[in-house]
């Protein structure tokens, strides 16, 4: 705090480096920080403008999160400070087809939502109320959030977010992991924590206490 100091220390950041959080699956640590929800609903969307995506809210209090907002995540792998790359990276412009694309669900208790199609870069689907099901691919840069399990029958190139109401029996299951990051009921894996030898496999994924597990499907 202040957040806009920091905000303009994230900019000075992308003049050094455009593009550095682009696609990229971030977390927002808000421990020790003390926000109240406006403020944090204002500082999620002031990142989004500048392409920065919040894929999930650690040390959050209870009270701060709301369904609008990205959902609580927990026991992920620290990190240390952001480091600028040697060779600055281009940022593609924005299109109609990179900008994000929300796909909301209808708010059923306990229902299930079937997607006919791909979900493609830059989409999130977020369904609250129960399962969702994939009848393609989840693409690099898109997202798939839901309050119970997930089904992909095609790659699972993006990010997959199961249980996020507390569901820690909801599970994941795709076709071929090529992930980003997954999660369930908050605990998630981003891809360097994926074992390589399931990378490009057929997989079902679960909670077991609070360590993430991620099996082959024969």
């Amino acid at each position: 705090m202040p957040v806009d100091d920091w905000l303009v220390q994230l900019d000075n950041l992308a003049a050094r480096s455009a593009g550095f959080f682009l696609r990229k699956p971030i977390v927002l640590d808000l421990t020790n920080l003390d926000i109240g929800q406006d403020e944090l609903r204002d500082l999620v969307a002031k990142l989004a403008t500048r392409k920065v995506r919040i894929m999930g809210i650690e040390g959050a209090k209870a009270s701060l999160l709301a369904p609008d907002l990205p959902p609580a995540l927990t026991d992920g792998k620290g990190t240390s400070d952001v480091e600028i790359p040697a060779v600055e990276e281009s940022s593609a412009p924005a299109t109609a087809a990179n900008l994000a694309l929300t796909v909301s669900a209808p708010s059923r208790a306990n229902s299930s939502v079937v997607v006919s199609q791909p979900v493609r870069s830059g989409q999130s689907l977020h369904h609250a109320e129960g399962d969702v099901t994939i009848v393609g691919s989840v693409a690099s840069g898109s997202e798939v959030v839901a309050g119970g399990s997930i089904h992909i029958y095609g790659a699972l190139r993006g990010r997959a977010m199961a249980g996020t109401m507390g569901n820690s029996t909801a599970r994941i299951f795709c076709r071929k992991l090529e992930a980003e990051l997954i999660a369930i009921d908050g605990f998630y894996l981003t891809a360097e924590d994926l074992e390589p030898s399931l990378r490009g496999k057929a997989v079902q994924i679960w909670l077991e206490g609070e360590t993430i597990k991620v099996a082959a499907v024969i």
